[in-house]
């Protein structure tokens, strides 16, 4: 339990103390992002994978993994997004209800409730994630933003073709795409029979400490209680959405197709993951509603670590 506090508070806390004394600046902070994704992620995805249950079930989670994404985003827009009529706000909201924090905290999570097997299967709903952020989400941003030109009266904005296919090779085809040659390498040597020396457990359990500090702390940096803070009152259905619809959706699906009960476990704690701060930056990029996705995560963050992993994590184990 003590890990809850020391590992997911904890570095959010720091990383907010450190903006308000202004102790390091934003370059510091995407270096440190940078360090996490490439190197620290790499090999913890290599470790994990490495000693993963490979089982013909694993055949359905890129199912699972599309289901974690769309399912919230279709839920919320055709429900309690339809009371927002300014589309910034609409848009804000079905972003917010998509994009949920799997990679990061649900990785710390699933690892302090079953070690490396819980990480590896909360990973690889997080690349599904990430696959669908660029196809899915980011898309849609641009519809919600282009709606709100066009009732302005302005033009629909048009991205040059040769830039949008840029963008998306650059998205695609980068260092931060470099720990899926880590999954591929430790998933090579799970199916090989290459046994994992013991020692390797030791490395992995103080990485996960050091990438949940260095994912969190930027998170906490980045935080502006003072602007969101008007939109706190409209997540509370957002807050329903996430927590309770999804996660009952989730569970009685994965117990159909799923024997593992760590595998079925993983997938609810991953289910009630809160909104993810890839929800901020996408909001921000296309220009929708920032503050509403930064109380939604705000919120739906203080609920997950001081309520419902608590309490998850007697019931789980």
């Amino acid at each position: 339990m003590l890990l809850i506090f020391t590992d997911l508070l904890a570095p959010l806390v720091v990383g907010y103390l450190l903006h308000c004394k202004d102790l390091v600046g934003d370059g510091f902070v995407n270096k440190a992002i940078r360090f996490n994704v490439v190197g620290v992620f790499t090999v913890l995805s290599l470790l994990s994978f490495w000693v993963m249950p490979i089982s013909p079930e694993l055949v359905w989670m890129p199912f699972f993994g599309t289901l974690f994404v769309l399912l919230p985003g279709l839920l919320g827009h055709l429900t309690f997004a339809r009371k927002y009529h300014n589309p910034l706000d609409r848009g804000a909201y079905v972003i917010s209800a998509m994009l949920s924090n799997i990679g990061t905290l649900g990785g710390v999570c699933a690892f302090i409730l079953y070690r490396e097997e819980g990480f590896a299967y909360s990973q690889m709903i997080g690349i599904c994630q990430n696959v669908l952020l660029v196809l899915v989400c980011f898309p849609l941003a641009q519809h919600f933003y282009s709606l709100h030109c066009l009732r302005r009266g302005g033009n629909r904005p048009v991205m040059h073709r040769g830039g949008h296919w840029r963008n998306l090779r650059d998205m695609f085809l980068s260092w931060n795409q470099v720990c899926l040659l880590g999954m591929l390498a430790g998933f090579l040597l799970n199916i090989g029979k290459v046994p994992r020396p013991e020692f390797f457990g030791d490395i992995f359990s103080w990485l996960v400490h050091i990438s949940a500090w260095i994912s969190l702390m930027p998170v906490g940096f980045l935080i502006d209680f003072h602007r969101a803070r008007v939109y706190y009152s409209r997540t509370w259905d957002l807050v329903f959405l996430r927590f309770a619809i999804v996660p009952a959706i989730i569970w009685y699906a994965s117990r159909l197709v799923f024997t593992d009960p760590v595998l079925v476990n993983t997938l609810f704690v991953c289910a009630m993951a809160p909104t993810a701060i890839n929800a901020v930056v996408t909001t921000r990029l296309y220009k929708l509603n920032v503050d509403f996705a930064v109380a939604s995560f705000i919120l739906t963050t203080g609920i997950f670590l001081l309520v419902l992993f608590p309490a998850l994590f007697f019931l789980l184990r």
